[in-house]
């Protein structure tokens, strides 16, 4: 596989499984967050729209030139919820595949939420994670794109059917769909209104 997408809500385990994924095929590991610190330069009227931007085309620069040097198993995460909708239209043509994580128990994702809080930090949004999930869990699948519902599970029974799942995908590359519409999409940009 070329690349592997992770997304879904916070508190959901993307970040484990993408490491855990990461070591298991051996390729390359980019969160978005991963960009270089940067100052927003004066001037910028909608300082959210203006970062994310930014940090989405600085994410995608980075997966590319991995692809362009050979590396595959290309695992990338973190991207504004929004931009899963952008995967295929981007992504079209190449072995790629967007693993989509929810929870059936949105009560396992606000306990994972308050776990990170106390030990590992990170955004804390327990008003907001039921939504999400349930936003991202109910919209249709797009190309490519696999939906695996961690209820119950934990994150060795996650790997193990995230890696049965990749091993035998069999991505379509030859799609013809308009993006979908971002209205069933949940944005951290406000300027968006897509809460």
């Amino acid at each position: 596989m070329d690349y592997i997408f992770i997304i879904g809500p916070s508190a959901v385990g993307k970040t484990t499984l993408a490491k855990a994924l990461y070591l298991h095929y051996g390729g390359v590991y980019i969160e978005q967050n991963m960009v270089p610190e940067f100052v927003i330069p004066d001037g910028v009227e909608d300082v959210g729209l203006f970062e994310e931007q930014l940090c989405w085309e600085n994410t995608l620069q980075q997966i590319r030139y991995f692809r362009d040097k050979g590396f595959r198993n290309i695992v990338a995460l973190d991207f504004d919820d929004v931009r899963a909708r952008e995967l295929p239209v981007l992504f079209r043509g190449s072995d790629f595949i967007t693993l989509r994580l929810v929870s059936g128990d949105p009560g396992q994702i606000r306990r994972q939420m308050m776990h990170r809080k106390r030990h590992e930090g990170g955004l804390y949004a327990p008003d907001r994670v039921e939504r999400s999930n349930e936003v991202i869990r109910s919209r249709r699948l797009l190309p490519n794109e696999v939906l695996i519902d961690i209820a119950g599970k934990s994150k060795e029974e996650v790997l193990a059917e995230a890696i049965g799942i990749i091993d035998h995908f069999q991505p379509d590359k030859d799609y013809d769909e308009p993006p979908d519409d971002e209205r069933n999409y949940l944005s951290w940009v406000q300027s968006r209104r897509l809460l």
